[in-house]
């Protein structure tokens, strides 16, 4: 199987990056958004008020598998009630402050040096993810120095679908010219990540096993990957050099 490979696809939150929760980071993100919006609610008040539409927004895009560009987002699902000519322009800093209200997103210890081997191996590298954000990716791999290892970054904010829906996969693998038979992936959620690998006929499926994500959704026993890893340098066991 894994001779036939010839495209490698990696998720990107609890897969090449974790979060570290940090008090002061996380309270500075929360000041600064709402500074951003201008509300004069607490901030007790007002974040109760955004992870109540948060949720709503979740639920909806799940059970759609859309995703709303940052634009919409905003305007639309989590400050309607704001003007959107104010909203609108401020979108892609309110998403990258929401974010950082989680905590710190960095890279695991070896994703660097495992993504330019799987090159220097001779496989096509690239990234399909659900995320909100449409810049926080891109400006982590070039601030990384990764950006000309991954021929097609697909973020699910850009193209608007979410996984599990096959049509990502298709996306991503049209993007690098590679039929999707002949594509692996390798993700964390046991649930979503394994069936839209596998709705969408990509010939592998590999989950990196990540304790913040199987505590929310559990293996179901309904659909397995191929491979089970715990550590990204695994990868280098299962993809030799091509020939």
């Amino acid at each position: 199987m894994e001779n036939r490979i010839e495209a490698v696809f990696l998720d990107v939150g609890n897969t090449l990056r974790i979060i570290l929760e940090d008090t002061a980071f996380q309270a500075q993100a929360r000041r600064e958004l709402m500074e951003l919006v201008g509300t004069k609610e607490t901030e007790e008040i007002f974040f109760e008020g955004l992870e109540f539409k948060w949720k709503a927004y979740r639920k909806q895009s799940k059970e759609t598998l859309l995703e709303a560009p940052e634009r919409e987002l905003w305007t639309k699902w989590l400050l309607p009630e704001y003007p959107a000519g104010k909203i609108d322009p401020l979108a892609g800093k309110l998403t990258r402050l929401w974010r950082d209200r989680d905590g710190r997103r960095v890279p695991r210890p070896d994703v660097k040096s495992t993504v330019i081997e799987l090159h220097k191996r001779g496989y096509i590298l690239g990234i399909i993810a659900n995320t909100i954000t449409e810049t926080e990716i891109p400006d982590w791999i070039e601030s990384d120095g990764l950006t000309e290892y991954f021929k097609a970054v697909v973020l699910s904010s850009k193209v608007r679908i979410r996984k599990p829906n096959p049509e990502i996969y298709w996306e991503a693998a049209r993007r690098v010219g590679v039929e999707p038979a002949k594509c692996a992936y390798v993700g964390d959620n046991p649930v979503r990540d394994v069936e839209g690998t596998q709705r969408a006929g990509f010939g592998m499926m590999i989950i990196l096993l990540e304790p913040a994500t199987l505590a929310k959704e559990p293996p179901t026993g309904e659909v397995k990957p191929d491979y089970t890893i715990r550590e990204t340098r695994e990868l280098l066991d299962i993809f030799p050099t091509r020939v």
